[in-house]
Parts: C-alpha cells; structure tokens; sequence
C-alpha cells in the first residue's frame, strides 16, 4: 500500500513539473510516507511540499495543493487527501482496499513479509567469535541471537548472506590457557603448585584437565613444560570449541565457514599485509616496534601492529583477517562485536581504507551487556562456570524461545535486563508467551471450526460488509505493515524491529478477541464466521512469519 501511494505521490510531482508548475528539480527529493499518529489526520502523510517549495519559491500548502491536482488515482486507492498544518499531505485509504493485504497475506503465505531489496548483494556477517579459552556466557547469546536474526532478515530480505565465526586460535590467550590447564592437570597428579592470578580461573579447566589425563595419563609429566603447554593448549581450545559449536547449534546458530586466525599465520598472509604496509610506508618503524599509520586514516593515534619483541599484536591479524574478507568480494561485511570493542572499531576502518577499500563496506554492530536477574535481583556468579553464568545455563533454564526472544526484545546498543523467572512465567508479563499463544489460540480457533464444519478458509465479496468494525480495519492495516517493518530491520540492520511488532500485534489481536460477544470468531452466522476465520488466520500467518525470522518456534498448543 505504502509504496503504490509514494509511486502515485512521485508521478504527481513529475506531472507538475512536466506541466510547469514547478521548475524542474533535480533530483527529486525522496518521497517519505509516515504513519500519523492521530487517526483523524489520515493513514499516510509526507512532508514532500515542504521539501520542494524552497527550491520554487513558494510557500509548501500551494505546492501541497499542486501536488494533490496531480495525483491520477485511477485505481481508486484514496478516499479523501487534505493539507495540514504547515503543508503536510494527509492520504486516507479507501476502505475497501484494506481487504486486498488480507489476500496478499494469504496468497503470499510464507512469503508474506520478503522483498529483493537487497537485490542479490553479497553480505557477510562475522558474529560470536568468542575465543575458545572458556565456554559462551550470556552475552555471546545475545551476540548469537542479533547475528542469526540479522542473517534471517536480510535473506528475506533479497541478500545473499554467509555467517562465518572468527575462531581467535592463536596468541597470548590461547597460551595462557595451554598454562592454565596445564597447571590443573598437575595439581590433580600431586603437584604443589599454583595457578597465576592472570590464568583461567573457572571450574571448566579442572574439567579439562581430568579429561587429559583420563586420555594421557601422567604422560606430560615427562615432557619439556613448552611441549605440554603446547599440547594443553591445543587439546583444551579444541574442546571447547567444540562445546561451543553444540552450544549454539543448540541455540540455533550455525555458520557456513569457521575461520581460524592462526591460519592467517600459517597461510603468512600476516606477515604479507605487513610487508605490503611497509612497502607503501603505510608501517613505520619506532622504538624498535612496527606501528600503522592509522592516523592517516582518521584514527586517533597510530597502531602497534609488531611489538619491539618482535610479537605481532591482534591488530595485525584482524588486518589479514579484513583483507581476506574484502578479497571474497562481499559487497558488505558485518561485524558484530561485543561492546568493549568499541575501541577497535575506528582501526580496523582505518586498515580497511589502508588496504584501498571504502570504509562504507564495513559496519560494526557493537552489541551492549546483559544483566541477568532472578525476580528483579541480579544473578549471583556461576557455580560451573565460576565466573560467569554460561548460555547454556540459561537456555537449559528459560527455553530456546524464551531466551532468543528476550535477546533480540530491544536494540542491541542499549543493555538489556534478562529476567529468569518472568523467562519461564506463562502469562502475559513474559513477551514470548505473550506472542506464542496468539499463534496457539488462533490454531485452536481454526481446529474448533473444522469441527464445525468450515473446513476451508477462503475469500469472499461480501467479506468487506462483515469484517468492517473500526478494530478490525485496525488489525488488517497492522498486518499491511509487516513487509515494511523487515525492510526497515534489513536497511537499518536492527532486528528489534520485528518483535516489537509482534508484541503490537498480539496484544491487538487480545484486545479483539477478548470481548468475545461483539468478535465472535466462530458463531452460528456462517458467512461471518468463514470471513473472521480468513481474518484472523491472516494474523497467525504474520506471527509464524515474525517467529520464524527470530529462530522462534510458532506452537500449535500452549
């Protein structure tokens, strides 16, 4: 509906413009349609006259006015236009053309909501990438949840998308792990020795390390300390990476390539980006130490990328990284980091356009902290993990469903506060079941009236005379507005979006069925039962939609 309104509004204002009324302008500003928030002041309204009455010198009602002589609404879309205020154009949508989103949702069932304006660009979304030293906390799973959601939105969205995870295998961290597990695996064999303050505290490496010597025995007792660091090291990033694959698979994340940083080193594709720098004095040496010149690229200070050990730093990994990204020709790459990385973003931008890239192919979605609570109180540390509490904690807790929902509930810059109990209440006050029953309800609806007999749900000419109540119309325009409420998360890149329709959705579906003697959905009335059925199964048909983009299951039964 919104976009057959903008095409009629842009023809309009070619017309006049052919028909010299207005002096030619070029470009065209763009024609926006916003939803008033007073239902008298129409169903659409734009602000385009005031847009264009400065380049022609008169005041924005006259070239509302033109504007509006020029609208040829031969389909017969518009009841009434009017000019308000200062020269907003208010559109309001004959009644009747609101029953065409009730067959378009029909008709378009699973397709109802996706669009090609992504127009087959290639994009590539890099989320999670925890390091393997310990298992996924809570964060992660929301990082998990905006990237998986994210990936979902742009696919229907008309992009062409690959998930790939980051895997940090290389380093100072993973070193510290190899000593920390290490450590662990002697105490456990009766050595007096102590873990450093800088090592990995939690549980999971005694775990590891009772894991190693069930498989080696006492064997690494008997090794040089480098080589059972080494082999401490590799054997407990290898497990936990893989108890992270099964934690988000169980999460209902996967991805199609998992990239290993020390292959950037391996491959020495490192080391030639370095090289490539200081062949162009991109690098710089000082103080024995190799520094980007990242100021050059409006960073704030220039970056270590070799250190005067003659260690290389991460910076200078997430180059390579970057550039082997670019060089899969992805007309777009999305990083989704946590929010402590805030810092990072302005040098890696500047390495983007170091390696002769446009910045603006690279956007870094900085996703805030989650404060865990159990009835309003912050949850206390742990026990397994003994420093953090693990996704897995909370989705074997609260649900898959719950705990995607509540994830992706507000935008990802803001905090959000994840409550256990209100997670696994059954009423209204938790938004997943608030939303999950109106897909539950409306099936049952629909199975109680193939009992009785309408078996088929269907379209009607008459359906217009009997689903006409004021809260009903409301309904379907809501409904009109979930194929804009995907592209508006797909361009902004925002997933909140869509369960905060939802949530809109679902309570306005409770408050119509809710006075059951004046919204009767089955009654002895056949036909206006057959075109509330067709009504309201619409509405389940967005909601599964909405779920389905947010790895949320749609039930049958609650």
């Amino acid at each position: 509906m919104k976009k057959k309104l903008r095409l009629l509004v842009q023809q309009a204002l070619e017309s006049a413009i052919t028909a010299g009324h207005f002096q030619p302008v070029d470009p065209l500003p763009s024609i926006v349609l916003e939803t008033p928030k007073i239902a008298a002041h129409g169903d659409f309204s734009t602000s385009i006259a005031m847009a264009v009455a400065a380049s022609q010198k008169r005041v924005p009602r006259e070239v509302a006015a033109i504007i509006m002589d020029h609208i040829e609404d031969s389909g017969r879309m518009l009841s009434k236009m009017d000019v308000a205020g200062p020269g907003f154009i208010n559109f309001f949508i004959a009644r009747d053309r609101w029953y065409e989103i009730l067959k378009t949702v029909h008709d378009e069932d699973k397709a109802y909501g996706t669009s090609q304006i992504g127009h087959g660009k290639h994009v590539q979304i890099e989320f999670v990438s925890a390091n393997p030293t310990g298992p996924l906390h809570v964060g992660h799973g929301r990082c998990a949840a905006v990237g998986e959601t994210l990936a979902a939105i742009l696919k229907s969205a008309g992009y062409e998308v690959e998930k790939e995870y980051y895997v940090n295998d290389s380093g100072r961290q993973i070193r510290t792990l190899g000593e920390s597990v290490f450590i662990r695996y002697q105490q456990l064999l009766g050595k007096n020795i102590n873990i450093p303050e800088d090592g990995y505290q939690g549980g999971y490496i005694k775990d590891l390390a009772r894991i190693l010597i069930d498989q080696e025995g006492e064997r690494l007792l008997d090794m040089s300390e480098e080589e059972a660091i080494t082999l401490c090291a590799g054997f407990a990033a290898g497990k936990i990476l893989e108890e992270i694959r099964q934690d988000l698979e169980a999460f209902g994340v996967s991805f199609g390539r998992w990239f290993s940083e020390q292959h950037l080193y391996d491959s020495g594709a490192v080391g030639d980006v370095i090289q490539d720098f200081k062949s162009r004095d991109i690098v710089y040496e000082h103080d024995g130490a190799l520094w980007f010149r990242a100021k050059d690229f409006r960073d704030e200070k220039d970056r270590v990328v070799v250190r005067s050990n003659g260690l290389t730093t991460y910076f200078a990994s997430d180059i390579a990284y970057h550039k082997d990204k670019l060089e899969r020709k992805f007309d777009r790459i999305i990083d989704i980091w946590g929010a402590d990385h805030h810092g990072y973003v302005s040098r890696v931008s500047a390495s983007i356009e170091a390696l002769g890239y446009s910045k603006d192919r690279f956007r870094v979605l900085l996703v805030q902290l989650v404060n865990l609570l159990r009835d309003g109180k912050p949850v206390a540390m742990s026990t397994r993990a003994g420093e953090f509490v693990t996704l897995k904690e909370v989705v074997d807790e609260v649900g898959l469903d719950a705990a995607r929902f509540l994830f992706l509930l507000r935008h990802y810059e803001s905090p959000l506060d994840f409550d256990l109990e209100v997670a696994k209440r059954e009423s209204n006050d938790n938004p997943v079941y608030y939303v999950q029953y109106v897909h539950a309800r409306i099936s049952n609806i629909l199975k109680k009236a193939e009992e009785r007999g309408y078996k088929d749900i269907y379209w009607d000419k008459d359906f217009p005379g009997l689903i006409n109540l004021p809260e009903e119309i409301q309904l379907i325009k809501l409904m009109a507005r979930y194929p804009e409420i995907v592209e508006q998360s797909a361009l902004l890149m925002e997933p909140h979006h869509i369960p905060f329709y939802l949530k809109e959705l679902a309570g306005t579906f409770h408050a119509y069925y809710h006075d059951r003697n004046k919204h009767k959905v089955v009654s002895d009335d056949a036909k206006l039962s057959a075109a509330r059925l067709y009504l309201v199964s619409a509405i389940r048909i967005i909601i599964r939609n909405g779920l389905t983009l947010m790895g949320v299951s749609a039930p049958e039964r609650m």
